[in-house]
Formats: C-alpha cells, structure tokens, sequence
C-alpha cells in the first residue's frame, strides 16, 4: 500500500479551494460602494490585450467591461464562445484585483440551460460577473438562482441589437421612454441583476434611476454621474477619427507610441542603439578561436 502513497508537497499545501483573491473587486465591493457614495470606475478595453487592463488595475479601477478579440475580427460567434475562456484568462492572470465583468455572446444564453453552463465556465476562467446584452428575464432568474452574478446592461444597446431602437441613439427623450428604460431596469433588479450599465440616456433619467435602484448602476455615453462612469480605451485613449460627444480624451495613445518607435528609429539609424552597455562580449581568447575556425571556411 506504501507504494501507491501521494506525496503533497508544501506548494500543494497551500493551494486554496477558493478562485477568489484576497481584495478582488467583488460585487459585494460594488454594491458596498454604492452603498456609501463611493463613484465606481469603470473601463473597457475594447480587445485591447492584458497590458491595458493591467494598467487601470495599477490606478485602481473598479470594473473591466471585457469582450473577446473576436467581436471586432471575426463573424464566427462560435467561435468567440469557444476562446472566450481562454482570454478571460489571460486577463485574470495579468489583473488579479479588478472586477471583470464578461460581455456574453447572446447565442452563449440562447436557452437557460446554455446560460448556465456558458456563464459558470466563465466565471470558472476568471470573470467576476456576467453580462448577457438583452437578456429576459426568465433566463436571468435562472441563472441567478445558479448562483451566477449577472452585471446587465439597459438604456441603448450595442451592435445588431440597437436594430430594435432604430439604430444607436439616445434613449428616454419623453417621460413614456424614460419609463421603458426604467422598468427594464427594475424588472431586470427584481429577476436578480446584481449590477447594470446605462447607456444614452439624458442625464436626469440616468441619476434618477441610478437612485431609485438598490444595485449598482453605471453609466456610459448618458452624462449623469449614476453610481459611476464608463468610458471605452478608444476615447480615453484619443484612438478614434474624431472624439464622441460624450467622451474626454486623456491622453494620445498614437502620438505616445509613434513618438516612441521614431525616436527609437532614429537612434537606430545614427548608430546611437544600440550601445555597447546593451550587449555583452565573448572571452577575448575565444573569439581568437573562433575568428581562426572561421577564417578557415
């Protein structure tokens, strides 16, 4: 029987049941922002890769809204699906701390039971909450009853979907509208969203929901404050032709980095990189050794 003994090493030892990191942004933590006034912060890398999510968790943002490299190179959704995972991944291991609220592909909860699966391994791979554009309700009960934290969206909806609202536009112009968004929103409360983003709505509306809410209530591209603000890299960065109305750009992601290839081109170009400090020399002894074996080729 000795021989069949497993051997736990002191590594082992210490592995805990629990995917969870000591001061992850749960969305326990959200709500307790809420809660005491606290703005949330939140931003979306737009397929930006690790490095830019591991940079809003060094300046202590809350929220990444994330969305697979697929959604602006590929049309196969399945496709998206099946890496999904994998960069949810990859985003974990670069930011240990900041909320990752996944953005799901509405065939990953074309059915209860697919929003359940899709979403734990999801939320297996890393992600803190869920957010499936459009959900209704019945499937969003479902999958909170599962234990799985969804972190919706209302207001004016993205890609195909907006199809629905005429286009994207803003939303909730006269009180009747308004009423629309709000009670998708209180629906969507009642049915277990734990949290939501609101987009395109006229200021007033978006405080006064973000208000009326017990849940965490972010807000993009609709000006009021809400519980928090999200703005997409893409503005934040100066990376579009043209700035969006409701977008404040922070700093010229392209101006940055060509500044830094030009100069780093130029040095190449006048012989100032590299240095002698950026290389280093083989024995004197063995280069006479090697100049001789060659010299004879």
């Amino acid at each position: 029987m000795s021989e069949n003994k497993v051997t736990v090493s002191s590594e082992d030892k210490n592995v805990k049941g629990s995917k969870m990191v000591k001061g992850r942004k749960s969305i326990a933590y959200l709500q307790k922002l809420k809660d005491e006034g606290k703005p949330i912060v939140q931003m979306c890398p737009f397929t930006r890769d690790q490095y830019w999510v591991m940079a809003a968790e060094m300046a202590d943002c809350d929220i990444c809204r994330l969305t697979t490299p697929g959604d602006n190179y590929s049309y196969d959704l399945e496709w998206n699906m099946k890496i999904a995972p994998w960069w949810i991944s990859i985003m974990r291991r670069a930011a240990q701390r900041i909320h990752i609220n996944y953005v799901m592909e509405t065939p990953s909860f074309s059915s209860k039971e697919r929003a359940l699966a899709n979403g734990s391994e999801y939320m297996f791979a890393g992600a803190d909450s869920l957010l499936p554009m459009g959900i209704n309700n019945e499937t969003l009960k479902f999958m909170s009853d599962n234990f799985l934290v969804v972190f919706g969206h209302v207001g004016a909806l993205s890609g195909w979907q907006t199809a629905a609202q005429g286009g994207y536009k803003r939303l909730g112009k006269t009180a009747e509208d308004a009423m629309k968004v709000f009670r998708m929103a209180y629906e969507y409360q009642e049915n277990g969203m734990k949290a939501m983003s609101i987009e395109l709505t006229p200021i007033e509306v978006t405080n006064a929901i973000a208000k009326k809410l017990r849940v965490p209530v972010i807000a993009i591209a609709a000006g009021g404050a809400a519980d928090g603000s999200e703005m997409v890299d893409t503005d934040t960065f100066g990376m579009m032709p043209s700035p969006a109305s409701h977008a404040k750009t922070y700093a010229n992601f392209f101006e940055w980095a060509a500044t830094a290839y030009a100069q780093w081109a130029n040095d190449v170009r006048t012989g100032a990189y590299p240095e002698d400090q950026h290389g280093w020399h083989m024995d004197t002894a063995e280069f006479e050794k090697f100049m001789d074996e060659i010299e004879k080729i």
